[in-house]
């Protein structure tokens, strides 16, 4: 059983805690014993660090869902090293705006979170394969390339760190964009939270406020805010790290979409059609039928 029989929501949360307490602890060890290596280098050797041991605790409980809040939880300490390293006050903005993004994002995944007795459903279908194969790919697969994901999307941040270029307009645009694409996300997640609430019958799904121009507004409201973050990239004089924003938008047009639709479509009879009027995640502000 995943979790290891940790089905309770309170000793699940310690166990979270504490496991990402010690991640913390051995990323910043890492990064501190690598005092001449470039900024970059040193938060991405932590990174990993900090995955690895979250990895082997997943290993500890069977669960591979430990890494879940993880996405949330890492980039605002890559920020705030980077502030710390004289990033100034364009590292301190992203730093708020990370913030504010990470602690929502923790919070909606605890509310609806109900402990390490619960594995992702997109996890489970991997098992199959048997024991070893199953981890190694959960190390390589379901951990590190997230996480090497997240911290190219945290490249605009990182690498613009002690950029002489005075912060001005575009760092004012990257916050207005972050922000008002966090409004969007929460503004879906709420939706649909109070959706799920009224108890719809089998088979119905969500199809009115955001969720009537977008069917993943939610994903929408992620990738504009890493867009955003980006700006701070531009506004520092290293426009190639909008790749990480790039990359972002492709993992959820490639992958997070056509996996959740498949399932959409497996559970809900009318959702193919719906899926033909209603784009997956961009609006279209005319033609819906």
């Amino acid at each position: 059983m995943a979790g290891r029989g940790l089905t309770g929501k309170g000793p699940s949360t310690a166990v979270m805690v504490g496991v990402y307490g010690v991640a913390l602890a051995v990323g910043a060890a890492v990064a501190l014993a690598m005092p001449d290596a470039a900024l970059w280098w040193r938060l991405l050797a932590a990174d990993l660090a900090a995955t690895a041991v979250v990895w082997l605790a997943g290993v500890a409980v069977d669960n591979t869902s430990i890494y879940d809040s993880y996405w949330s939880v890492a980039p605002l300490p890559l920020a705030l090293a980077t502030w710390v390293d004289g990033g100034g006050t364009r590292a301190l903005l992203a730093s708020v705006c990370l913030a504010l993004w990470g602690a929502r994002l923790t919070w909606n995944f605890w509310r609806g979170w109900s402990g390490l007795g619960h594995e992702d459903w997109r996890y489970d279908a991997y098992r199959r394969f048997g024991v070893a194969p199953y981890w190694a790919l959960s190390l390589v697969g379901l951990m590190t390339m997230p996480t090497l994901m997240v911290f190219g999307a945290m490249l605009p941040v990182i690498q613009g760190s002690g950029s002489t270029a005075p912060v001005g307009l575009i760092d004012a645009l990257a916050v207005v964009v972050a922000l008002g694409f966090l409004g969007v996300e929460t503004l879906a997640d709420e939706q649909l939270r109070a959706y799920r609430k009224t108890k719809p019958e089998p088979g119905h799904f969500l199809k009115t406020g955001l969720w009537a121009w977008s069917r993943h507004p939610n994903y929408l409201g992620e990738i504009g805010f890493w867009w955003g973050i980006g700006l701070f990239g531009v506004a520092a004089g290293v426009p190639w790290t909008l790749v990480g924003a790039a990359g972002i938008t492709l993992l959820f047009v490639t992958i997070s979409v056509p996996l959740i639709d498949a399932r959409m479509n497996r559970r809900r009879a009318t959702y193919a059609d719906h899926c033909r009027r209603i784009p997956a995640i961009f609006p279209l502000w005319y033609g819906r039928g």
